[in-house]
């Protein structure tokens, strides 16, 4: 991966629409490598979750599509990775961090990808892989080289879930507490961090994170501003927590690459929060 990190966030859409071509044996190479380093696989608190890399069936080699439900449809996928992780709260937040964490990667290597969480069917993979008693699939990708001629699909799709529209700082980060917002030119060093965490995907685009800057500029503490009465998925397990790992992927591969050293704790500061839907999840303690 030669792209920097802040540039793959940056490039990174929802694709929906494949070249017929192959994936190549070096990206393929680089993928199965990958899967193969533990650390990879882990998240910020030592969960871990299992993907496995899914040929796509049923191509009959002039683009027949593979329905995914209501989601619309995927057309010419090559490939699939399938995410296998635990139905609990802290283990969802870590798959989305380990997940997302190899979607950039994939993106790096020039491969398109696009979180599917909501409404896929999990029979017919669960059918490819070996799950054991407690483990679900919580999140699948599909893999190829993007088409390069954007389909309407894709482009009606990015507008039904508003991906094009992300909110602006305004709704997103809080200095010191939540009575204050957080201007950019506020943020200091953690500024770019913070505008990954913004561009970061999320189920229906909702966005669920907040973020509250403490006042000596040493931690960011990251908080679920859950939608209420949704889940995302027939399954009922919070996709909304997997965006919490998303975003807490984003902020610290941004702070590593402007050479923030940091880690992660769970400890809630107790600042109060916005109603009854905000929850603290985690906090990032500059070293």
């Amino acid at each position: 991966m030669n792209m920097a990190v802040m540039d793959i966030i940056e490039k990174r859409k929802s694709v929906r629409t494949y070249e017929t071509t192959p994936i190549g044996e070096n990206a393929y190479a680089s993928i199965m490598e990958y899967l193969g380093q533990e650390e990879n696989l882990r998240g910020p608190f030592g969960g871990t979750a299992r993907i496995e890399w899914v040929w796509a069936k049923g191509e009959d080699g002039e683009g027949k599509a593979v329905r995914l439900g209501a989601y619309g449809v995927i057309q010419n996928p090559q490939a699939y990775l399938v995410g296998v992780g635990r139905n609990d709260q802290k283990a969802l937040l870590e798959f989305g961090y380990i997940f997302h964490k190899l979607i950039l990667y994939a993106t790096g290597l020039g491969l398109g990808t696009c979180w599917i969480g909501g409404t896929f069917s999990r029979k017919s993979f669960a059918r490819e892989l070996e799950l054991h008693p407690g483990e679900i699939i919580p999140c699948i990708t599909p893999l190829g080289y993007p088409r390069e001629k954007q389909r309407l699909l894709d482009a009606t799709m990015r507008y039904v879930v508003k991906a094009d529209q992300k909110k602006p700082w305004r709704e997103l980060y809080y200095d010191s507490g939540f009575g204050q917002l957080l201007a950019p030119e506020s943020a200091g060093r953690l500024a770019a961090a913070l505008e990954m965490v913004r561009l970061g995907p999320s189920a229906s685009n909702k966005q669920p994170w907040r973020a509250v800057l403490s006042a000596d500029r040493q931690q960011v503490h990251f908080y679920l501003q859950h939608t209420p009465n949704y889940s995302g998925n027939k399954l009922g397990f919070e996709m909304q927590r997997i965006d919490i790992g998303i975003a807490a992927c984003n902020f610290e591969l941004a702070c590593r690459e402007l050479g923030i050293q940091g880690a992660w704790t769970v400890h809630d500061p107790l600042l109060g929060v916005i109603d009854q839907h905000t929850e603290y999840m985690l906090s990032y303690t500059l070293r």
